[in-house]
């Protein structure tokens, strides 16, 4: 049995970046960059007015009162024109015709007569203008050839509308890790729009990857159900290798009962055993494999919270690195409820999230931990972790926090009545 992280060394040491692929941008939310994303174009791409009003020429600033003779109106999608006179007319977006360099809002001005078409012929200023004054100037936003999204970076609704803005259709990102799962136990029922048989359960480990693996941008290969012997399973597994996925999880029959068959069977296919139980709670039994035929393979041990638990502290830092992600930055929280944790494991705690009074967040760690509860999973906003030789940790101690879920943040609650 190793320590958490020279586990999870090996385990990384082992991951493989994939290979890029081109998506296009209205498909990209969740996807991972590639490369780094250079600007194509300015942006703004022209100077345009930041509101309805009065496009002048200003070489110093005027003061209130200064009368303008208006010539014309440009309106957004106007096509770009020389100033024939000191003013125009202008719009919201509209292109500042060549030649003016300010604007003032309408309402800052006076109509003092208008053309025989009914458009404004002359103006005066109610407020001082200077120069460039409610002007968006070309690439103020961004510059042409600058850096506008970099590497590993998760795609989001914001990216969406900068990519769209600056006309880019298709961006190159990382090809979504292909991951099989292959769920143990003859007590395990698939099946859920069946009645539930004597002395069977629900199979939630299967469902729960499967969502687990979409939040941490995986696409799933399979799922499947087999029964505890090492034929059903190395079925399954032959099935997976063969559709070429690129990591294997496994759930229960890891353990050193006499159904746990998993770790002699890796052994008799020649797979490497990177390791075969990990000092944590929950998930202590985990075993991690490199298989002869190339994918790595995750056991995990069969009850929920152990699943859990490696799938945020194992899984997700592979599949990070294999989309080409960096670490996590590490956060942390003030412990209301003191602990004492067994030395010489590392303790993951379902735990709320909230703002003390002091400004600072703070965790409460759940009362019932148990690796087979599954509730106070659902009630929890975060994960608590203590390392191995922690020792007691009192109220007020600065403990380190972790999202319950790879790529989403963690939930902050009311503060506790």
């Amino acid at each position: 049995m190793i320590e958490y992280t020279d586990a999870l060394q090996r385990l990384l040491a082992q991951a493989v970046r994939l290979p890029p692929e081109r998506c296009p941008v209205d498909q990209a939310l969740g996807r991972i960059t590639a490369a780094a994303i250079r600007s194509p174009l300015a942006l703004p791409t022209f100077d345009h007015a930041a509101m309805d009003g009065y496009a002048l020429r200003v070489q110093e600033p005027l003061a209130p009162g200064s009368e303008h003779a208006v010539q014309g109106s440009q309106a957004a999608g106007d096509p770009a024109g020389a100033a024939t006179g000191d003013a125009c007319e202008i719009m919201t977006g509209a292109r500042l015709p060549d030649g003016l360099n300010s604007v003032i809002a309408v309402e800052n001005t006076q109509l003092l007569a208008t053309h025989a078409d009914g458009m404004p012929a002359r103006i005066r200023l109610l407020q001082a203008l200077d120069v460039g004054q409610n002007v968006r100037h070309a690439g103020s936003d961004v510059a042409m050839g600058s850096e506008v999204i970099g590497p590993g970076i998760r795609i989001d609704a914001a990216h969406v509308m900068l990519l769209a803005a600056l006309g880019i259709g298709s961006i190159a990102v990382a090809r979504r890790p292909r991951v099989a799962i292959i769920c143990t136990g003859k007590e395990l029922q698939a099946d859920r729009s069946q009645p539930l048989q004597a002395e069977h359960i629900h199979n939630s480990n299967g469902p729960y990857l499967v969502a687990a693996l979409g939040e941490a941008g995986a696409h799933v290969h399979s799922c499947v159900t087999v029964d505890d012997t090492a034929v059903t399973y190395a079925d399954a597994l032959a099935r997976a290798l063969d559709a070429g996925v690129d990591l294997v999880l496994s759930t229960g029959a890891v353990s050193m009962g006499r159904y746990d068959f998993v770790p002699e069977l890796l052994r008799d296919l020649g797979a490497e055993l990177l390791f075969h139980g990990v000092a944590m709670r929950p998930g202590k039994p985990l075993l991690c494999a490199r298989l002869a035929q190339g994918p790595l393979l995750l056991a995990l041990p069969g009850t929920p919270m152990a699943v859990a638990a490696a799938m945020r502290f194992f899984v997700a830092p592979v599949l990070r690195t294999m989309l080409g992600q960096g670490s996590e930055p590490a956060l942390h929280a003030v412990l209301d409820t003191p602990q004492q944790p067994k030395s010489g494991l590392r303790h993951f705690l379902r735990a709320t999230l909230h703002l003390g009074d002091d400004g600072r967040l703070h965790a409460r760690v759940l009362p019932q931990q148990q690796p087979f509860r599954i509730y106070p999973y659902t009630e929890s906003g975060a994960w608590v972790v203590l390392p191995e030789h922690a020792g007691d940790c009192g109220e007020g101690s600065i403990v380190e926090v972790a999202s319950l879920a790879h790529g989403q943040p963690p939930r902050i609650d009311r503060a506790p009545s």
